[in-house]
């Protein structure tokens, strides 16, 4: 299993290439804006028709993490769901798959600005959770400190000799880690935008995810 060490609050985590979060010594995997049912939100609301198949793509990669890393619990750090609407009109085989994924673990949805309310999908909602030294939220609150969240999406742009490479990254520096979106369908946000400069500081690297992490000083 392809890993960057994290050592971040007294605690040692693991970035995994799919985007995911490994906290070992609590066997604890943290995800992202999973997204799950983006496609059919957007025919609801008259957008964009994409191919219906994200939600399945992104259990699967859900699905070897969880296998790799034999997960006894599992964070899913908000905007789980594309709404809620979205969350009803799942499929019962998703649900099913799901219901398949919890079983055995504790299974902890954070509420996220895109599903705010408690979804009838088994596991605890949670508005945010501390496991001292660290806290899990969707949003990144300004002077927090051991925060791990997501919600922006977070992508790196990197320029090499042959050709610029970007990807979803994770953003980490000594008092906040921001994840990457896990959802299949979903865009980012460059590290170079000013809200995420602003949020991290100075020493922040960049995480780039795929076959092989690699971090990089966060592009600003």
């Amino acid at each position: 299993m392809n890993t960057y060490p994290l050592n971040f609050a007294g605690t040692a985590l693991q970035a995994l290439g799919s985007g995911a979060l490994w906290w070992p010594d609590q066997a604890l995997l943290c995800v992202s804006d999973l997204h799950l049912g983006k496609s059919e939100r957007l025919a609801r609301r008259g957008g964009s028709i994409l191919p219906p198949y994200e939600t399945r793509d992104t259990l699967t990669r859900l699905a070897a993490d969880l296998d790799r890393t034999d997960a006894r619990v599992v964070i899913c750090l908000g905007d789980s769901f594309d709404d809620a609407g979205a969350a009803l009109a799942l499929a019962e085989e998703d649900r099913l798959w799901i219901a398949r994924l919890q079983a055995g673990r504790r299974w902890i949805w954070v509420e996220g600005n895109h599903d705010p309310g408690p979804m009838d999908m088994g596991g605890t909602h949670l508005a945010e959770l501390s496991l001292p030294p660290l806290t899990f939220r969707h949003i990144a609150r300004p002077g927090a400190s051991g925060e791990i969240s997501g919600h922006y999406h977070p992508k790196a742009q990197v320029r090499t000799r042959a050709r610029t490479i970007s990807r979803p990254a994770f953003l980490a520096d000594r008092c906040r880690i921001i994840l990457p979106a896990y959802g299949t369908y979903t865009g980012g946000l460059r590290s170079r935008d000013s809200v995420l400069a602003e949020l991290m500081r100075p020493e922040a690297v960049a995480v780039l995810t795929g076959p092989t992490p690699q971090a990089v000083p966060m592009p600003r």
